[in-house]
């Protein structure tokens, strides 16, 4: 059975991703649906922060058709699904896979979604393993 993505209140994470200078960094280099990563600011403890592909169906959904819905539809109105998705933080988007484009789309509607300036966050991606 599919894991849902539950949603979260983006108004009940922590202060600092709406003030601080952010970064999320991807903790590995895979590329596929579910990309692990976490977000982190000076002096602040980091915070894990997924990004979760809601397409992928093969050889099963990789989770439940309401969370993909709520995915698709937070997209089209220029937002992301905010959620917990296997017990950490994840943004919920559609598509099958994470490219450089999509992340960064991801994070700047994170960064609107807490009330910060999309100047206040970074992204970064490793090459290679």
């Amino acid at each position: 059975m599919p894991l849902p993505v539950i949603p979260v209140d983006t108004f009940e994470l922590p202060e600092w991703l709406g003030t601080a200078e952010v970064v999320w960094r991807a903790d590995d280099v895979r590329v596929g649906h579910l990309v692990h990563g976490r977000l982190t600011s000076v002096g602040e403890a980091d915070m894990a922060c997924d990004l979760l592909a809601v397409d992928l169906a093969y050889p099963a959904a990789v989770t439940d058709e309401a969370s993909r819905h709520g995915a698709h539809q937070a997209w089209h109105h220029g937002q992301v699904l905010v959620g917990e998705y296997a017990g950490r933080l994840t943004l919920a988007a559609p598509g099958s896979a994470w490219d450089s484009d999509r992340v960064v789309a991801a994070l700047t509607r994170l960064a609107k979604s807490v009330g910060a300036r999309p100047q206040n966050y970074a992204v970064l991606l490793r090459i290679g393993g």
